[in-house]
């Protein structure tokens, strides 16, 4: 019988020199272990990730009021207030008895915490021009 060919090629070279180097390959992995052991604990990483676009959702009651008064006396400045805000991508409203219900949609990669803030400084301004009577936003 005779003996199989000796592999000849890249990989007998990287094999020969993982051999003949095994102390510099040995250091090389476990400088590449410690720094994956260092990173771990910061890193960011969600097992369930996020598909719908980050939102904030802005109620006001507004007690003994129509439906279309609601609209017209609540959610307008509302949204007029928050029109051309910086990230935002669309506004959705409901108007019902006592109550406006508006839904601010901003776009993906947004920082939801900015935009929390942003949505709030424009609500304080917004809830100046409100009727009395009307809880705040």
């Amino acid at each position: 019988m005779s003996e199989p060919p000796a592999p000849r090629g890249p990989q007998a070279a990287l094999i020969g020199f993982a051999i003949r180097f095994r102390g510099v390959i040995a250091a090389l992995t476990m400088t590449l272990l410690a720094y994956g052991a260092y990173t771990l604990p910061g890193l960011n990483y969600d097992v369930f990730p996020e598909f719908a676009p980050p939102q904030v959702g802005i109620q006001t009651e507004a007690p003994g009021l129509s439906p279309e008064q609601v609209e017209t006396l609540v959610t307008q400045p509302i949204e007029d207030a928050l029109g051309g805000a910086p990230g935002v991508e669309t506004l959705r409203s409901t108007s019902i008895q006592g109550l406006s219900v508006i839904t601010v949609l901003f776009g993906e990669g947004g920082d939801l915490y900015r935009d929390r803030e942003i949505v709030a400084e424009r609500l304080a301004n917004a809830a100046r021009r409100l009727p009395p009577g009307i809880a705040p936003p």
